[in-house]
């Protein structure tokens, strides 16, 4: 790995690896950058932006949190009627009682909203150690694993349910608003998750690429919803590139339709192969079918897919090393060949940040929000960035 990327670095990497563009790398010019949430005293993670065609700015993500994994989770969500230079006060769309994780939100083109999410029990076995040691112990608490007020918070939390229910509760979402956000619906199955959730194709299907997370196979692939993502149907499976073990390292899909068609899908990968790349997979049927996941060149994850006005697409991802932050790529052939990365933030202190998801403003302009631990507040925030490409 480190042979080659040193090989892409110092010689004719574009006649050895197509896929990577020729020609003069785009800059990107950063405008602002700057903290978009209210609450510091929750972390915020794993958020998706889209703007509707009234223009107003829609932002959700995972709130009201204590960590990157806790039992706490809620959907939030807060709107910019003026290109992310203010936001409302945030509002909870979705609180069950257990943790709710990432969110992605789509406009329709009918005008309903779309918010994803799933949830999860990952905090079990940190919440077990702890309480393993709280029945044992006759020595007063001593534990090192978690805090006693911190304990008896989470064990309130963890006994909402019984184990039985909790299981019960496992699941991949959307809720659905069809009155501007007002009101929302009852939570509806979608098969597959990932991060931002499910797009919009240009005959009217919302396709969700993305992953099984709680069946025994775990399939990755596509889901898709012929009625405004009232309900949702099982369309293919991505097929596992030779080599890869999809189920244990395939991770965190998105999808976009370029200007000809082709439906691209990218997949966060931790097989050794390309270990920490982002896989690309298109469909040229409407997503029957996948061609085999393939390189592109990417070190970074998860992406975030974009279409702009022009036909160009813009992939946003999280660079989780040195530089720490967010970096943006563009193509303008249909997602055959990508651009250098330009860097939209790079003074990360570590690697709890990314998810960036970007939109495209009235004037050109692009936003992208991620979420990112910070040295000041010490819970992580939503950072936004408002930029150029040049």
């Amino acid at each position: 790995m480190t042979n080659r990327r040193r090989f892409l670095a110092t010689t004719t990497s574009a006649l050895a690896f197509p896929f990577i563009a020729r020609g003069a790398a785009p800059t990107a010019k950063i405008i602002e950058t700057k903290v978009i949430s209210q609450q510091p005293e929750f972390y915020h993670g794993w958020p998706t932006v889209v703007r509707r065609q009234n223009g107003d700015l829609w932002v959700s993500w995972s709130g009201g949190r204590e960590s990157h994994v806790c039992p706490f989770g809620q959907v939030h969500a807060m709107t910019s009627r003026d290109n992310g230079a203010t936001w409302t006060w945030p509002r909870v769309l979705l609180d069950t009682a257990t943790d709710d994780r990432d969110s992605g939100v789509l406009e329709t083109a009918k005008g309903s909203l779309i918010v994803s999410t799933f949830t999860s029990l990952a905090y079990e076995d940190h919440f077990k150690k702890a309480s393993t040691f709280a029945e044992h112990t006759d020595k007063g608490w001593t534990s090192k694993t978690m805090p006693q007020e911190q304990f008896v918070k989470w064990k309130a939390a963890h006994e909402r349910l019984n184990d039985e229910e909790r299981k019960a509760e496992l699941g991949e979402w959307v809720i659905r608003s069809t009155d501007g956000g007002k009101s929302w619906s009852t939570r509806i199955p979608t098969i597959v998750n990932s991060p931002h959730g499910p797009i919009q194709l240009k005959d009217g299907r919302l396709l969700y690429a993305g992953k099984q997370l709680w069946t025994g196979d775990k399939k990755v692939g596509v889901a898709e919803s012929k009625d405004d993502g009232q309900s949702w149907q099982w369309l293919a499976e991505i097929p596992t590139r030779k080599g890869d073990n999809a189920v244990r390292s395939y991770h965190e899909l998105h999808a976009v339709e370029a200007a000809d068609g082709t439906l691209i899908a990218q997949i966060r990968n931790h097989n050794d192969a390309n270990k920490g790349e982002t896989l690309q997979t298109e469909s040229k049927d409407g997503g029957k079918t996948w061609s085999e996941p393939h390189s592109i060149g990417v070190w970074g994850l998860p992406s975030h897919l974009l279409r702009l006005r022009d036909g160009r697409l813009v992939m946003t991802y999280g660079h989780r090393r040195k530089p720490y932050g967010n970096q943006a790529r563009i193509s303008s052939d249909n997602g055959q060949t990508w651009s250098e990365a330009m860097i939209l933030s790079g003074d990360g202190i570590g690697g709890d940040l990314g998810y960036p998801s970007t939109v495209e403003l009235a004037d050109g302009t692009l936003l992208s929000v991620w979420y990112e631990t910070m040295k000041e507040p010490k819970l992580a925030v939503l950072r936004q960035a408002t930029w150029r490409i040049e």
